[in-house]
């Protein structure tokens, strides 16, 4: 079949992301946040159509965007759907959403993006659905608020196209949940992670009961030339108290991978300490993923905070 009429308006379906990946393989190669995004003629504000432009052209997705990087496509249409006539405009306006992507405020949401900075070369654009966008806004726009930045202007959701209509659909809305599972998608708050006062060694105790593991961590803030999406570092070995089901050969990197991720969490952390610091963390282990719940910070001058370290490993927790 050829893919022509399987993009013609009258095929009466949409892609999905993964369908775009298996047309892909059948077509072979072809917090704050700055969001100063241009609006180019490429982008149409009523009806969600976009036009192919004359001189539109297919380019190799540049190894400076990392907000697509490993998106499952290498080569992109340029101008892109928010009009940006060179790479380097597109790749400089990419980086400003890379803070909300290390937030991991929705699953979807670097699909969303790089529909949009990096579109697929096929032989026509095909924009995000409108059912896409509004799942992406409502997990992601309190996040950004977080920032003081309101969900912009240019991305107004009823611009797409229905679901009917081709386009780019949700990966996540059309995965039904398996009983007794639940989505990890992070809390919409601005006050995750913000240190905690230890104001009894008991308490204290009680908090590393109700956690999966519990770690010593000193953290150094990472050179601005870094091309990590975090901006800190694990500075020294991990001291461990309490693991819980995570092997201790892995705990290290984990805990780097929550760094690249947690960006509003790390940012609240380091407020007071914006070179870094040591600090106590406990969390729970969610999958593939470390959710910190309380966080304090690590000086002897805190009594309580010392003496529930020393005591803990001969404590033992009820229940």
């Amino acid at each position: 079949m050829p893919v022509s009429w399987l993009l013609s308006p009258a095929c009466p379906w949409y892609l999905s992301a993964l369908q775009l990946l298996v047309v892909l393989l059948c077509l072979g190669p072809g917090l704050g946040l700055g969001l100063g995004l241009g609006l180019g003629p490429g982008l149409g504000a009523g009806g969600g159509q976009w036009e192919q432009h004359s001189s539109s052209r297919c380019l190799p997705i540049p190894p400076g965007m990392a907000l697509c990087h490993d998106i499952g496509y290498d080569t992109m249409r340029m101008p892109n759907l928010l009009g940006h006539e060179s790479l380097g405009e597109a790749v400089q306006q990419s980086a400003s959403w890379l803070p909300l992507l290390a937030r991991e405020c929705h699953p979807d949401a670097r699909i969303f993006l790089c529909s949009l900075f990096a579109p697929i070369c096929l032989d026509r654009f095909i924009s995000p659905c409108r059912s896409l966008c509004e799942s992406v806004r409502d997990s992601c726009a309190p996040i950004m608020a977080c920032y003081g930045y309101p969900w912009p202007a240019i991305l107004n959701c009823d611009q797409f196209p229905n679901d009917h209509l081709m386009c780019i659909s949700s990966v996540t809305n059309k995965t039904a949940p398996s009983a007794g599972s639940h989505k990890a998608v992070p809390r919409a708050s601005c006050r995750d992670c913000e240190l905690e006062e230890a104001t009894s060694a008991k308490d204290v105790l009680d908090t590393f009961c109700r956690n999966d593991f519990v770690v010593k961590v000193r953290l150094s803030r990472l050179n601005s030339s870094s091309v990590s999406l975090s901006q800190f570092t694990l500075a020294s070995k991990v001291e461990v108290l309490k693991h819980g089901p995570l092997l201790g050969g892995e705990i290290q990197a984990r805990l780097q991978l929550w760094l690249d991720r947690d960006a509003t969490c790390v940012r609240n952390m380091t407020r007071r300490q914006p070179r870094g610091g040591a600090y106590l963390v406990t969390g729970n282990v969610q999958g593939e993923r470390l959710v910190v719940n309380k966080a304090y910070s690590w000086h002897k001058r805190d009594r309580n905070l010392m003496t529930a370290a020393r005591k803990w490993k001969r404590h033992r927790c009820r229940g």
